[in-house]
């Protein structure tokens, strides 16, 4: 059997594991349980095959992942929030000045830049073409930005968005994401890779720091909620004739053996369960749908002659550097387009989140658990990726509980109050980080190109 053929029926079998295991919660948990751990594996999984465009095609090391996840975030409160109109009056006009006055000082620095020899008089004519559209900008945005957030900050204090379906959101994160990318790309992208992750990391914080202060924008710490929905809301599925009709006629002989008394609270009861699972199978169905779209794309990308072109690179980059390649450009290539499918996926988070909250996007914590997909899934491979992010969340999410009745199980025979006992149960809540960190050694040890490896063909 060839590696391919062995990579691929390993891929079959975990991913039927995974399935089984999601089906397992179901049916010992609960189905709605379930599915909400399967919408967050869908969005880790884009994440990791991002975080895997840059890593698995070109070595790129980014440790930034939730700064431009966060980048998609906010594209959810652009795009979806219905615009402030008070405080478009008071301050819209300031903000789009001060935005004004900025493109106008970079073009003439650049315009300043390329016509000043170098030397002294290019640094002092730099210096203050920069020094005085910083001032010139200040002088329009602090007020602007005073009156904007004085604007019923207790539920607005902040400009609002374009009001449109929160889905467009989407592909307005990963154009965010794109765009912040290539700017850090084109500053970064020359270091060496141990500097490059530095740097990411730090920028990384630096996003997500502007997006809990600028409150004008985010509302900072004071979150956005009630975001659009791109599925039906709960309590309209409820009240809707054929979605009762749908859920009485598939509990029907559940309801037939009831008292009629008790038949309608029993089906109001299964109208409740049925809503929220039919909104969490809606998300999955979406979701699904970008995963496929992102993969297609992707195995496409790695099949095609610009992924060969990447692996070569990632594999020696003088050798291909003298075949005439461009390697700083191919980089930032594929920085960029990794970094866009960070951003659509954490909008996508946002959108099921139903609202921004800055304050939890926690660049080393959460950087880590996405790189760990990556890693255990299998570097250079899309559908390495996609089981990482599966399996990991999986773990994520169900590695409390399941700490939680193990310890209850092996100190059963203690007493209530048992030192012992009540120090192993409240450790069950770390249970978290040290399955991460036991799978992650395991993987390393007998199988340390992941789960499902990369195919090298020659």
């Amino acid at each position: 059997m060839s590696a391919g053929d062995a990579t691929r029926s390993r891929g079959l079998i975990t991913f039927a594991i995974m399935a089984a295991a999601l089906i397992a919660v179901g049916l010992g948990q609960s189905w709605s349980v379930s599915l909400s751990i399967l919408q967050l594996c869908l969005i880790s999984a884009i994440m990791a095959l991002g975080v895997n465009i840059q890593w698995g095609y070109a070595g790129l090391f980014n440790v930034g992942i939730m700064g431009f996840a966060a980048l998609g975030g906010i594209a959810g409160v652009l795009v979806s929030k219905s615009p402030v109109g008070e405080a478009w009056s008071v301050g819209g006009t300031g903000v789009f000045l001060a935005l004004a006055v900025v493109i106008a000082t970079v073009i003439v620095a650049i315009f300043a830049h390329r016509r000043l020899p170098r030397g002294p008089a290019r640094i002092i004519g730099m210096t203050l073409i920069v020094g005085l559209g910083y001032f010139a900008a200040r002088a329009f945005f602090d007020p602007a930005v005073d009156a904007i957030e004085g604007v019923n900050p207790a539920k607005t204090g902040y400009l609002g968005g374009l009001g449109l379906p929160i889905i467009f959101s989407w592909a307005v994160g990963g154009v965010f994401a794109a765009g912040a990318a290539f700017i850090v790309g084109r500053i970064a992208l020359g270091l060496r890779s141990d500097y490059l992750a530095i740097a990411t990391l730090g920028i990384s914080e630096i996003v997500i720091a502007m997006l809990k202060n600028e409150d004008w924008l985010t509302r900072g710490v004071k979150n956005v909620s009630g975001l659009d929905r791109p599925v039906p809301y709960e309590i309209d599925l409820q009240e809707t004739g054929w979605f009762r009709d749908l859920i009485e006629s598939l509990n029907s002989s559940t309801l037939q053996a009831l008292e009629p008394a008790a038949r309608s609270d029993a089906l109001q009861q299964f109208v409740i369960d049925g809503s929220s699972i039919f909104v969490k199978l809606c998300y999955v169905l979406l979701f699904a749908a970008v995963l496929l779209a992102v993969l297609w794309f992707s195995e496409r990308a790695l099949k095609s002659p610009w992924g060969r072109m990447m692996r070569a690179i990632r594999d020696n980059e003088v050798a291909a550097s003298a075949m005439g390649k461009n390697v700083t450009r191919r980089h930032l290539q594929v920085f960029v387009l990794g970094s866009a499918v960070v951003g659509v996926a954490g909008a996508m988070l946002t959108t099921l989140d139903g609202q921004f909250t800055p304050g939890t996007y926690n660049p080393l914590r959460f950087t880590f658990l996405i790189w760990v997909m990556v890693i255990v899934g299998g570097s250079g491979n899309n559908y390495g990726a996609v089981l990482g992010g599966f399996l990991i969340w999986f773990l994520w999410i169900e590695a409390e509980p399941v700490g939680l009745w193990l310890m209850s199980t092996l100190t059963s025979g203690l007493a209530e109050d048992n030192a012992l006992r009540q120090h192993l149960i409240e450790g069950a809540a770390h249970m978290r980080l040290f399955t991460m960190g036991l799978i992650l050694l395991l993987v390393m040890r007998f199988s340390p190109r992941g789960l499902l490896p990369e195919v090298v063909r020659r």
